[in-house]
Formats: structure tokens, sequence, C-alpha cells
């Protein structure tokens, strides 16, 4: 899906076959797409156990991760899947100090140099291409990111334009109980921050009210109708699009 927008506004062909050339589309020229890290000891140290309460999670200092697995793929932004795939060997979910675990490369290096993020003019939020693209003052198409929409149709917001009201890196989430608590009040928790925060590592607040684009701690989920009502993205990316926008950047909802 990524390939056949990023050929339509470049006006290019999308061919049949194309996706098994996207490696030379995309990054003309490289040789190695991944890198090498080492598991250290201070990884191991930061995990934590998040528990099922949520007054228990409320106690905690952080919603950090809990596995070296889902912290490497974060770091890969890959799926715990592909990160399996890449390493076959090693002992997940929390091999010892000192593995080697390869990951995709996209945080340093030539691949990663060559897509300096910009700054967004307009959001394109698909509800049918379950995507938001992202273009700069110039029109020019800069990001595109896999979205999740609401589950419930009807939740989804209507067509037309609405704008970023708020940002915040590392939010906190403030859980409301579905049901009254034995004193007949409405149990309110907040969670910390935290990459396994329900609303992730960023939220970016919309005018269209209880609405908003943030992280998640699931990535596999991304790219399905499953949401509350949100636009829900990878963390990695929900960080890339905070560090885009500003107060006031237009938003565009499309069928």
């Amino acid at each position: 899906m990524a390939l056949a927008t990023w050929c339509a506004v470049n006006g290019r062909p999308y061919l049949p076959g194309l996706e098994e050339k996207a490696w030379e589309v995309y990054f003309p020229g490289e040789t190695d797409l991944f890198r090498t890290l080492t598991v250290k000891a201070e990884d191991h140290a930061s995990l934590v156990n998040i528990p099922v309460a949520p007054a228990e999670k409320a106690r905690l200092s952080t919603m950090g991760y809990e596995t070296i697995l889902e912290m490497f793929a974060e770091r890969g932004h890959c799926s715990v899947t592909l990160l399996k795939k890449l390493n076959p060997h090693a002992a997940w979910p929390n091999p010892p100090t000192g593995s080697q675990i390869v990951l995709p490369l996209v945080s340093r290096g030539p691949v990663a140099s060559r897509w300096p993020y910009g700054r967004a003019d307009v959001l394109r939020v698909s509800l049918s291409r379950l995507e938001i693209t992202v273009f700069d003052a110039a029109g020019k198409l800069i990001a595109l990111f896999p979205c999740s929409i609401a589950a419930d149709k009807n939740k989804l917001p209507p067509p037309g334009e609405i704008h970023v009201k708020t940002l915040v890196k590392d939010p906190n989430y403030t859980y409301t109980a579905d049901k009254l608590d034995k004193g007949g009040r409405i149990a309110r928790h907040i969670y910390p921050p935290g990459p396994n925060n329900p609303v992730g590592s960023a939220w970016i607040g919309l005018t269209l009210p209880s609405y908003g684009i943030h992280g998640t701690p699931f990535p596999e989920r991304i790219g399905r109708a499953e949401s509350h009502g949100c636009f829900r993205l990878a963390n990695w990316n929900a960080v890339k699009l905070h560090s885009m926008c500003s107060v006031g950047t237009s938003i565009v909802i499309e069928k």
C-alpha cells in the first residue's frame, strides 16, 4: 500500500512485481539495511512487570517494556514476528546479556540520514486505506504511516478538516472504569508514561473532541479497524509524526 501511494504521488506507474523491487526504489545503492545490537545488563534492569489491576498500574513509575523482545522490536521499528525471524536462534523473549541481535537499520547510517522528517503542513487520514499521509508546505509527500481506526463505524469521524490542538510526548493516560465502584463512584486511575501506556509514546490531540493520534503497545495490530475511535500508530511512527507537527497543523479526514 505504501509503495502504491508513493508511486501515485510521484507520478510513477505501479506495475505488477514492483513490490519485489521496492529495495531498489527506496534505497538505491544500499547493500545492507541491518545492524547488530548487543543486549546489555541495563536493558534487563529496565524491564518492568505490568500488573492487570488498574489501581496497581497507576502505582507504577513507568509503563516500560516487559521483555527484551518488545524492546528490541521497537528499536528496529518492526514487529516481534519479524524480529524473531531475523534472529531465530535467540533465547526469546529475554535473551541474556551479551546476546547479538540483528535489527533493521532505522536510526543511523546513510539510510536514516536520507529521510529527514521535515515539517508537516497537512495530514490526510484515509479511512479506507488505513493510512496517514503527510505533506509539507510545498505539497510534497514527506511521510506515510499505516494506522488503525475505530472498529465501531459510528465512532468514525466525518470527512472534513480539523487541526492539531495539543502535542504531548510521553503522555500519561487516565483510565476510567466502565462500572461504578463500591461507593457508587466512577473509578479513575492515571497510568504513568511509557511505551506500554495505552496511548503509547506520543499523543497528538485534535480539535475534534475526544479524538487523537497516538502510539500503542501493540504495533502488530496497526492497519486494522479496532480502536475505540482514535487513530493509532506504531510508537516509533507516533513519535516521528509528533516531531513533524505543530499546534494548528491541518488534518483532512477522507473516506
